[in-house]
């Protein structure tokens, strides 16, 4: 049995004040699927200067509290071509004041690594669209986490 080659990830639920969540647009030929901002972890980055790496480019967001590690989940499906065989990631509380995301790096080139758009959700929103997001219970498990708090534990979040 061989090992699974797995690509680690960082993800921030970026909540504003009116608890509305930050969410980025992937774009494939056969779909679209919006979740929550951040992506790998390059050699010897912690989570939060990935984090804070990623939601700058992605967003424009420089401006945040970091917080509890929430929610994890690994999926299993080839990326990058086949370099990987999946992806490990963890989800992060992040806190900032509303602003409008202007990501630091360019449409053309967040384009190529299929991002095509970011904007804000408010809860209701999300449980409204009928729309695929990742993971596929992010309006139910947002609604918790806002109703509840964190939890005490991490929650694996599946797929």
């Amino acid at each position: 049995m061989s090992v699974l080659r797995l690509r680690y990830a960082a993800r921030a639920i970026v909540l504003d004040e009116s608890d509305r969540v930050l969410l980025v647009r992937f774009s494939a030929p056969d779909r679209e699927i919006w979740l929550t901002t951040g992506g790998g972890v390059e050699e010897g980055e912690t989570d939060e200067e990935a984090l804070r790496r990623e939601l700058h480019e992605e967003a424009g967001l420089v401006d945040f509290e970091l917080g509890l590690l929430v929610w994890t989940r690994t999926v299993v499906q080839s990326l990058e071509g086949g370099r990987w065989d999946g992806q490990s990631e963890r989800f992060y509380l992040a806190r900032t004041t509303s602003f409008e995301p202007v990501p630091a790096l360019s449409w053309e080139a967040l384009r190529k690594e299929g991002m095509t758009g970011v904007r804000w959700w408010a809860p209701d929103e999300l449980e409204a669209a009928e729309t695929l997001f990742a993971p596929r219970r992010l309006p139910r498990l947002l609604r918790e986490l806002i109703q509840h708090g964190p939890p005490a534990e991490p929650i694996d979040v599946g797929f």
